[in-house]
């Protein structure tokens, strides 16, 4: 391929520009036009068409594209401007712009239990250091009781985890898709089973509770066989990738208790719930239990972890020894620059009561779909970090596909669920909009998927024999 200049990569070039120089198999065909997208509309400058973005970039977009009160603030745009032009390396040299950034998040999203803070760039290596913030705290630990070799390396998981792609991460995710793991070398940590609840809950619940109690004993089981060689317990509170799998409030705080109990630290990854989805700013806020660590990323821009008081039982702990977590960027500045913004934004929008609110609304759309449906199952939420089951991957496949042909870009989780990733600044009117073009592709695949022709309903199709 011939050489090209910047003024003549134009959109029908772009698709073979990537081809020729990266694995571009399994993008999306569309080619985001970056000034004309606004909100949760996102245009192809390709084809001109406009998408309504449930997605959320993965999850990692927290107020939608070209927001207004970005684009009009001089005073931001002048900073972003500053961080974009030399890339700090954040580890040795302090810039009033991350100064800026670190009062802002720890006046709107760190909790009071959660005071010390380390900032790296990637969900994989927020998790991997919240892994080695507990290694050392546990380590030391067992230093103290008497032992002379290193004790505290190992990771106690969950079925259906998704932690990240690189280094420690590998040995924890296992979700339905094995080509994120497969063939690369991992670690034989203790994997518990998951007891995600099943909607309606009452329905359920004594069916939940049994399998809580067996994923509690295997954690106890594990704890015994592997005496003082767990350094944590982590969990996402509620599984993304995996499936979009909820825990009750009272699993959750059991496993809280076990770790009290057995001097290991509980961490829970939010990287995909964290920063409003669930209708508070971390999800565990709104669940009720207070982990010892978070990993966050995605709409936190930069990524990074947030520890509690307990890393303090040990004295020269990561974050009194310097350079014992660390890398060259620590983070990135412009990042930290556009997340100071955003945290203004869903401050003084109040985005988490909007969330709460458009979220309930979501909720009453997904049920109602429920039962007007026969092959929509389980619906689950909070905020709008909601989804919902169909009958089969290739079921939910072909409607995530016909969404798209639509108009409307949506995400799939776990074997056969359809998932929810809106930016937080998402309308009533455009979540009616997604929700009917999801209506119509559902009743149109009903008619037409074959497993099920011959029965008079897709749910006695579903319940029959065989």
């Amino acid at each position: 391929m011939e050489a090209v200049s910047r003024d003549q990569v134009t959109p029908d070039r772009v698709a073979d520009i990537f081809m020729a120089h990266t694995n571009a198999r399994g993008m999306m065909p569309m080619v985001l036009d970056m000034e004309e997208s606004r909100g949760v509309k996102l245009v192809d400058s390709a084809s001109g068409r406009t998408y309504l973005d449930l997605f959320g970039f993965y999850a990692s977009s927290a107020i939608g594209m070209n927001h207004p009160k970005m684009e009009s603030d001089k005073d931001f745009l002048e900073r972003l401007h500053l961080a974009a032009l030399n890339k700090i390396t954040n580890s040795d040299i302090r810039t009033t712009l991350m100064a800026r950034f670190l009062d802002t998040f720890a006046r709107v999203g760190i909790p009071e239990h959660l005071p010390h803070s380390f900032y790296v760039a990637g969900g994989a290596l927020a998790v991997e250091n919240a892994l080695k913030a507990a290694f050392d705290w546990k380590v030391r630990k067992n230093f103290r009781k008497g032992y002379r070799r290193e004790v505290g390396h190992q990771v106690m998981h969950f079925d259906q985890a998704f932690h990240g792609r690189s280094g420690y991460t590998l040995s924890l995710t296992n979700t339905s898709d094995p080509r994120k793991t497969m063939y690369f070398p991992k670690f034989d940590w203790p994997r518990v089973s998951n007891p995600k609840m099943v909607f309606p809950v009452e329905d359920h619940l004594a069916d939940i509770e049994e399998r809580e109690q067996v994923a509690l004993n295997q954690a106890k089981h594990f704890f015994h066989a592997r005496k003082d060689d767990i350094a944590a317990v982590i969990i996402e509170p509620i599984q993304g990738e995996g499936g979009d799998n909820h825990f009750r409030r009272e699993f959750l705080q059991a496993l809280k208790d076990l770790c009290l109990e057995n001097e290991c630290l509980l961490v829970f990854d939010e990287v995909q719930t964290g920063v409003g989805a669930t209708g508070e700013f971390w999800a565990h806020e709104a669940i009720g239990v207070e982990p010892d660590i978070i990993s966050f990323g995605k709409k936190t821009q930069v990524c990074g972890i947030l520890a509690g008081r307990r890393i303090e039982e040990v004295d020269e702990n990561v974050f009194t020894v310097g350079s014992r977590i660390n890398s060259t960027w620590g983070g990135n500045l412009v990042d930290m620059v556009r997340f100071d913004r955003v945290l203004e934004i869903i401050e003084e929008d109040d985005l988490l009561a909007h969330t709460r609110d458009t979220g309930a609304y979501l909720m009453d759309q997904l049920h109602s779909m429920q039962t007007d449906l026969d092959s929509v199952s389980n619906v689950r939420g909070r905020g709008l970090f909601c989804a919902l089951d169909l009958p089969s991957r290739e079921f939910r496949d072909r409607l995530l596909q016909r969404a798209y042909d639509e108009g409307v870009i949506i995400l799939g989780c776990g074997v056969k669920s359809v998932r929810f990733r809106t930016p937080l600044t998402v309308t009533r009117e455009e979540l009616d909009m997604g929700v009917e073009v999801l209506r119509h592709g559902i009743q149109t695949i009903e008619k037409e998927y074959s497993p099920y022709r011959g029965q008079s309903s897709l749910r006695e199709a579903l319940t029959s024999d065989g």
